[in-house]
């Protein structure tokens, strides 16, 4: 077969250089609708969407603009709405539905966008400056607080905004007004042949991508320089000091994950992005080990980064605390993206099987099942009595926030999800997240059926002739793989690597089960408890399935029970364990609490909790 050529845009990341792997064009893969992720992207353009253009509007971040716009000789009337970022929320959300639109070809948006067109361009200064904040607030000066005012970091979302528009529906009018504003940004120096950057990163990967999108050399050239400048001393120290907004080391070598956790992932997807372009192994190098130190000794069990309250922060190496994690979902997203672009630069399954860790659990968890309810952080343990009052940690997801970035961001995920299933070209297919649905590329195409993540079978049916990898996910045990009644090796970890010819059915079964997990005796939060884990999902203890007088932190599990799965959709897991009475006093000699009772108990997925209303719950559960 062959992809017609209106099906040819690219998708999110989309290298010009050769790398490791090439992704699909953006209408090369499709999600099965009744699929989990297929259901979830459905319903985030059915609900989520919508529901972020309107609070956009209800918060004033449409407003802004239109003050601007509007306004006469005396500057705009009425007042700011928001944080001093509002713009990017309404960004981001104009990038997802220029990822839907290319998925769906949908028009339901076609006069919104033309009218917030308008507003953009009549709000642009004549040099391409947009930002509604500084435009729009008495006093503020540009780039006068480039540690604060987030103008590049800003002006990045909206050209990615408009590279989305461009390629999920071919608008000329978002790329104009994002092409004016990348060209001012290429002329900014700090007046000593320096580029001025911003405390939070973000422009980097934008203007890699918009090279991508026109061939504009000066756009990669202006990345480059803003990676090889920074860490070098030239932002202001700010509250938090320069590691929070990542100027502490030059980016070669700052390999260890500090500060805060998604300007640190979004500088790494960027500096990613560089090497994806010139080649620079300086800088492979360096996000490798950088890599290492975010996944290999700071991220909690579900793909959360971030353990830090205090500066949205990495915490030291293992400080990892269930209850205290913040484990923002934009760093989850940011790592699912940096995670991507490792993944094309090199081929490895590592990545991948960290893209899944987070999608499946950090980012599943953030939204509601209605679409249109979220998490801004994303503990591993909620207690009981938890005062969830305050939006900086709620006892259940909000339908918008005062800072209001994880919303729309989610929704520019979701929108182009299909985009980072596989990787393919004339005549080879990479298929990196295990789920259902049909990938193709030139002469060659296969469609997925699974129940994957909830069941361990697929089945892979080829059209036209090419080679197939598979991931193996390196927690499956007892791969079986055939095409037709011959073997074919595979090993958990590893891709399993076949040709397939027309009507040809690759299956493979992995054998699921539930696992108990513990974490490095390092994590001393969670030393002497073990998490429960079924195939690449996390399970975690709700109030809600637990008997009235029984609460979540007096159960401790029997490591030698059986676990019982259900054979329900989401999977249930049933365990054994005891209740222990409580204590005296806080604090007490003597022997430990007597058993109550034994108890059987379920335990749901943690993407699946919170959706009973507020309780306590727990990922990490204390052993007997």
């Amino acid at each position: 077969m062959s992809l017609d050529t209106d099906l040819l845009a690219p998708g999110p990341a989309a290298p010009r250089r050769p790398a490791a792997l090439t992704p699909l064009p953006l209408r090369g893969a499709t999600l099965h609708p009744e699929s989990m992720l297929g259901d979830w992207q459905r319903r985030n353009g059915a609900a989520t969407i919508p529901h972020c253009l309107a609070n956009l509007e209800s918060s004033g971040a449409i407003e802004n603009f239109r003050r601007l716009a509007e306004a006469g000789a005396d500057g705009p009337a009425g007042k700011f709405a928001g944080p001093w970022f509002a713009d990017t929320d309404l960004y981001k959300s104009v990038e997802a539905i220029g990822w839907e639109i290319g998925r769906t070809g949908t028009d339901r948006w076609n006069g919104w966008l033309a009218d917030l067109a308008g507003l953009l361009e009549k709000a642009q200064a004549d040099d391409g400056y947009l930002n509604t904040f500084v435009q729009g607030v008495a006093g503020e000066e540009r780039f006068a607080q480039p540690e604060r005012t987030h103008e590049l970091y800003t002006a990045g979302h909206l050209i990615q905004a408009a590279v989305a528009l461009h390629r999920g529906s071919g608008d000329e009018r978002f790329l104009r007004i994002a092409r004016r504003c990348a060209d001012l940004v290429v002329t900014l120096d700090d007046g000593q042949g320096n580029p001025i950057l911003d405390g939070h990163p973000e422009v980097e990967t934008a203007l890699v991508e918009l090279y991508r999108e026109t061939g504009e050399a000066e756009y990669l050239t202006t990345a480059q320089r803003h990676i090889d400048h920074r860490g070098r001393g030239a932002l202001p120290r700010g509250h938090f000091g320069p590691i929070y907004v990542q100027d502490h080391l030059p980016v070669r070598e700052g390999t260890e994950a500090l500060g805060h956790s998604v300007r640190q992932l979004y500088l790494a997807a960027g500096a990613t992005d560089v090497y994806l372009e010139n080649g620079d192994e300086t800088l492979l190098r360096a996000m490798e080990e950088l890599w290492h130190s975010a996944f290999g000794t700071k991220m909690y069990i579900t793909g959360g980064h971030g353990s830090r309250h205090r500066d949205e922060a990495y915490g030291d190496p293992f400080e990892l605390p269930p209850d205290r994690a913040y484990a923002e979902t934009c760093a989850a997203i940011a790592a699912f993206q940096w995670c991507w672009r490792m993944l094309l630069a090199t081929g490895e399954a590592r990545y991948a099987e960290e893209m899944e860790r987070a999608l499946y659990n950090n980012i599943a968890a953030s939204t509601s099942h209605t679409g249109t309810a979220f998490f801004y952080s994303n503990p591993l343990q909620l207690r009981t009595g938890h005062e969830g009052s305050d939006e900086d940690s709620p006892s259940e997801r909000l339908p918008w926030y005062n800072c209001a970035c994880c919303p729309p961001n989610i929704a520019r995920l979701l929108a182009s999800l299909q985009g980072y299933v596989a990787t393919g070209s004339a005549g080879t297919l990479q298929l990196h997240l295990l789920h259902a649905g049909t990938y193709a590329t030139d002469g060659f195409s296969v469609n997925v059926e699974t129940g994957y993540p909830y069941a361990g079978d697929l089945v892979v049916t080829a059209t036209g002739s090419g080679e197939l990898s598979v991931r193996i996910p390196s927690w499956a045990g007892g791969v079986v793989a055939r095409i037709g009644d011959v073997r074919v090796d595979a090993v958990a970890g590893q891709y399993l690597k076949t040709p397939l010819a027309e009507g040809e059915e690759l299956r493979i079964s992995l054998s699921l089960r539930p696992v108990a997990v513990r974490a490095d005796e390092r994590v001393d939060a969670v030393r002497g408890c073990v998490a429960v884990t079924y195939g690449p999902l996390v399970f975690c203890l709700e109030q809600a399935d637990l008997p009235a007088g029984v609460l979540v932190e007096q159960v401790r599990l029997d490591p030698a029970a059986p676990i019982t799965v259900e054979d329900v959709v989401p999977v249930r897991l049933r365990l054994s364990g005891v209740v222990k009475a409580p204590e005296p006093a806080l604090y007490t000699s003597g022997a430990a609490a007597k058993t109550v009772q034994d108890i059987e108990f379920t335990m749901i997925p943690y993407h699946a909790w919170a959706n009973r209303g507020p309780g306590a719950m727990r990922v990490w559960l204390p052993l007997l």
